[in-house]
């Protein structure tokens, strides 16, 4: 079809501006704190709290009590209130080590050993059997192992990862493993199906990263295979039949459980509204380093929301700032800052306020009381511990430039009572020192009531939800930026940037989150100068949307007859 016009006429042309933009890559909060269970300074993703609970745990006991990590309560608000993906980086004090376990050929020949994914001594299920069955030390946290349909014909074997507190008439199978093999050539290769890989916090100066050990990535949920004691490289012979020399290493049909995992939760560990300066749920300050660090790695981990319940800013000055820091120079996700432990005056939680000036940090206060979801009891708890949730449902409900506050978007159902109830003088004093207050009214409960950020001077990113829209602008928008690079330096690459940014701030704008924006990628930036020196430069100018925080109603009486004004 002609595309111009020779002589006079109609040209009718189409020009499909209906192209779906890829909406961003969704990311969800991250939690650094102690956990039951679970890989040791491995940051891990779950998505549900029941895989959580599956991997990290859900009780301790120390002493002669029964406890839950204010990981765990976190982890269960966000979930319950609907988030979807949870980075959880477990902190630990002391050694940790995993719980192995050797399975045996004939002969006493030792064929595999396996190691547990999680650890410490929780999970060592040990290898005593009771009359039924059972292990001696098995738990619903841990695991065992067993062996059936040993081959040696074929030189292959079955594995079952089953419950630690499992018996023999009642068997909980946790993964089945079929066909295994101990043949390095075979595709069934028990290293190669189960995997080996294990994971080292490592830094290099300022460059923190996990170390990988082993050859094949981890497929269970539950194991990995640390050592394969007594291989059998091509196992049949040119005539199908079964070597000799390999066939005592084939394990025996048997069970086991695991031993030898080191770490336990610290003596006199405090929970709860005890936790002070020296002891918060069995750690310390310095046990967060290797965690705060690795997670200053923006390449490898991904979240919006960062909680670390526990630790707060009065007595965890040093872990605070650092974290701070790396909020700052990864300017991805917001920080929620504890600021002081359980039963401090309002004096003292508006000195801890102003000793920060950050827009990526948000505090709020006083501490709560919620019903412990896996124990029932009611326990009191730092604000960050909920905050997630409120994140969590401010997200499923609007979008992360609405305000995560008030009675809309900011009920905190979960909350038996807050640590004091706050009158609005004290709110007043609270919200102009930058903490947000949890306010309880008659008929409507629990509430956050405020949304500033701790930054000092006043603008608009002294807002939770301006802050977070430009995290949410400045990730997608980095996104594609990021498919640009090494590209070539013309106008049909910038048309491709603005084809997909602006449809997206449109976007923004239509769901209440701009007033007005416009960006700027043509030659007015982009001079020959800025190409030479291989820059793409685009500029991008936005009116965020503000909130009504103030309203104020004025209620006029007139005497009768008067004439209402138009």
């Amino acid at each position: 079809m002609a595309e111009t016009l020779i002589s006079a006429g109609v040209l009718a042309r189409e020009n499909d501006q209906s192209f779906i933009t890829q909406g961003p890559v969704t990311v969800g909060a991250a939690i650094i704190g102690p956990t039951v269970k679970g890989p040791v300074e491995v940051p891990t993703v779950v998505t549900s709290y029941s895989q959580y609970q599956n991997v990290f745990g859900t009780t301790l006991t120390s002493g002669s009590g029964v406890y839950t990590y204010f990981t765990s309560i976190a982890a269960y608000n966000y979930f319950n209130n609907g988030g979807e993906s949870l980075l959880v980086a477990r902190v630990k004090s002391g050694s940790f080590s995993s719980a192995n376990a050797t399975v045996y050929g004939e002969s006493n020949t030792a064929a595999v050993t396996f190691e547990t994914l999680a650890e410490g001594t929780l999970m060592n299920s040990s290898s005593s059997l009771n009359s039924d069955g059972s292990m001696n030390s098995g738990s619903v946290d841990n695991v065992r192992w067993e062996i059936v349909n040993s081959n040696t014909g074929s030189g292959t074997f079955d594995l079952l990862v089953r419950r630690g507190n499992d018996n023999t008439t009642e068997k909980v199978v946790l993964e089945t493993w079929t066909d295994l093999s101990l043949d390095p050539l075979s595709t069934n290769y028990v290293a190669k199906r189960i995997g080996d890989q294990s994971f080292t916090y490592a830094a290099d100066g300022t460059s923190y990263y996990l170390q990988t050990v082993g050859s094949y990535p981890v497929a269970s949920k539950y194991l990995r295979v640390s050592t394969v004691n007594s291989p059998t490289p091509n196992y049949l012979d040119n005539t199908g039949t079964a070597k000799t020399a390999f066939t005592a290493s084939i394990p025996l049909a048997t069970s086991g459980g695991f031993e030898n995992a080191t770490g336990g939760v610290m003596a006199g560990a405090k929970f709860y509204d005890t936790i002070d300066s020296s002891n918060t749920q069995g750690v310390v300050g310095t046990d967060y380093t290797n965690m705060i660090n690795l997670l200053s790695n923006t390449d490898d981990y991904k979240f919006n929301i960062l909680l670390t319940p526990g630790l707060y800013n009065a007595d965890y000055t040093s872990q605070a700032t650092s974290i701070i820091s790396n909020t700052q120079n990864r300017g991805d996700n917001l920080y929620v800052l504890d600021l002081v432990k359980y039963g401090r005056a309002v004096t003292d939680v508006t000195g801890q306020a102003k000793s920060r000036n950050t827009s990526y940090a948000a505090s709020y206060w006083p501490w709560v009381q919620v019903i412990d979801p896996d124990t029932g009891t009611q326990v009191w708890v730092p604000a960050s511990t909920v905050m997630g949730g409120v994140f969590a449902y401010n997200d499923a409900v609007s979008d992360p430039w609405f305000a995560p506050a008030g009675i809309n978007r900011g009920g905190l159902g979960q909350v038996v009572r807050p640590e004091r109830k706050l009158a609005q003088s004290t709110r007043d004093t609270l919200y102009t020192n930058k903490v947000n207050p949890i306010a309880s009214f008659p008929g409507t409960g629990v509430v956050v009531y405020g949304q500033k950020t701790l930054q000092t001077k006043a603008s608009a990113l002294d807002r939770v939800n301006v802050r977070r829209l430009l995290i949410a602008m400045k990730s997608y928008i980095s996104q594609i930026a990021n498919n640009l690079v090494f590209e070539q330096n013309s106008i049909a690459t910038r048309n491709n940037f603005l084809a997909q940014v602006n449809p997206y701030l449109e976007g923004i704008q239509q769901r209440q989150g701009l007033y007005a924006f416009k960006v700027v990628m043509d030659d007015t930036n982009n001079t020959a100068d800025v190409i030479d020196r291989n820059q793409l430069i685009g500029q991008i100018y936005v009116q965020p949307t503000r909130t009504a925080e103030f309203i104020y109603l004025d209620f006029n009486i007139t005497p009768t007859g008067a004439a209402f004004p138009a």
